[in-house]
């Protein structure tokens, strides 16, 4: 038994908004923040430090951590391999204390993208300043992205990570970009990886070829198997470019249940599942995005049985049919769906419906002042979402009226 331990980087927050045609509010995005630390996940990729629209939404999250709201995850921006980039970020986010620097690695994207202006050498060149930047601006973790890792010939990808833990780097971010890799080629390089450099190992993995899960958590077990720890990047319900990340939830409990791993890799105990439902369930609303009916633990049929030979097993030994039980999830509560009168509040909305949706939320006023200040606040938030606001998002503004504010507060 390893005493290695893997732990969940989530990334819903930068990955999962790049998603074309997809994208979250400040407000959602904080919200998601906030459920993945009462999941227990050890780290959040919660956004971009140099890009400018960001800059409230991080410094306020930042703020919420040093509040306790978001008590034991860690904040992680990330940026580009470059110092300047390492520098923009520090002005624009004081206090950042995790960042993660990205740069390519394949020869494909050497050769595609700086078109002739790079060689690996002035990769590794540009990587190591970055890192090197980052420690003597006070940043406590260092990641560093090897972005096409999975097309990047080994020997070079070994010179990268050596060199990055030469420089003072915290992991390695083994990218697999597109999707190329089968569980059998990321085991073998990740654990190669792993044993030849001895740095920890972080999997980034795509679904193009609908292998995401399957590539990380093969990628864990090598780094493991390799004498290091190992993290996983996952997004909320797989969301993320083209085909999608790795989802969080089926990497839980492919780790948890699978029986290569069950007993034999360990998860972070801080791990919470009974919060993956209501984490699954917001993140669909968010982002727009309906949970597939055949969705790992989530969707409508994760738990359904019809044939008589499923359902008559099922009722007679849950283990027959259930790999796992739903009451770990979070799910099993009825679902109440008002059929009368509804009462909603947002960017038009008055007082006196406003008070009547917090009094639902059990949430009192000292007054009628302190009511209007709340209601200006849920106004923006609704011009933001272009959503009605659910429940979670009206007690955070209530709990947090600064807070909100500042992340509502967006100067061009």
């Amino acid at each position: 038994m390893s005493e290695n331990r893997i732990y969940i980087l989530d990334v819903t927050n930068r990955d999962g908004v790049q998603t074309s045609r997809l994208g979250l509010s400040k407000l959602e995005k904080t919200i998601i923040n906030i459920k993945l630390n009462e999941m227990g996940i050890f780290q959040s990729e919660f956004g971009f430090p140099t890009t400018h629209h960001e800059a409230n939404y991080l410094k306020t999250n930042l703020e919420l951590a040093r509040m306790g709201v978001i008590s034991s995850m860690r904040l992680e921006g990330w940026l580009r391999a470059v110092v300047g980039d390492v520098e923009r970020a520090l002005e624009a986010v004081p206090g950042l204390d995790h960042v993660n620097v990205s740069i390519s690695t394949s020869d494909q994207m050497i050769q595609g993208k700086f078109q002739g202006r790079m060689t690996i050498d002035d990769v590794i060149k540009s990587m190591g300043e970055a890192v090197d930047r980052a420690k003597s601006l006070g940043i406590k973790t260092v990641g560093v992205n090897a972005e096409d890792a999975s097309r990047t010939g080994v020997n070079h990808l070994i010179r990268f990570a050596a060199a990055a833990k030469e420089h003072g780097a915290t992991r390695i971010r083994y990218c697999d970009t597109l999707g190329f890799d089968d569980p059998f080629t990321i085991y073998d390089r990740v654990n190669r990886l792993a044993r030849e450099v001895g740095l920890p190992v972080e999997t980034h993995c795509h679904n193009d070829l609908g292998m995401a899960v399957a590539c990380s958590v093969a990628g864990a077990k090598g780094a493991i198997d390799g004498g290091v720890d190992a993290y996983v990047n996952t997004t909320v319900n797989g969301i993320g470019e083209r085909a999608g990340n790795a989802d969080l939830l089926s990497i839980i409990l492919a780790i948890k249940h699978s029986a290569g791993f069950e007993h034999k890799y360990f998860l972070d105990e801080r791990i919470d599942l009974s919060k993956s439902w209501s984490m699954a369930k917001y993140a669909s609303y968010a982002f727009g995005v309906r949970i597939p009916v055949s969705q790992v633990g989530v969707g409508d049929n994760a738990f359904a049985h019809e044939s008589g030979i499923h359902a008559d097993g099922a009722l007679k030994e849950r283990r027959n049919y259930e790999l796992f039980d739903f009451e770990e999830l979070g799910r099993g509560e009825p679902k109440v769906i008002e059929t009368g009168r509804t009462i909603t509040t947002g960017s038009y909305g008055g007082i006196k419906g406003f008070r009547n949706v917090y009094d639902k939320l059990e949430i009192e006023f000292d007054n009628d002042e302190e009511a209007r200040k709340i209601l200006d606040l849920v106004r923006y938030a609704n011009v933001t979402t272009q959503k009605p606001l659910v429940a979670d998002e009206l007690r955070f503004i209530a709990s947090y009226p600064e807070q909100a504010r500042k992340i509502l507060t967006l100067v061009p």
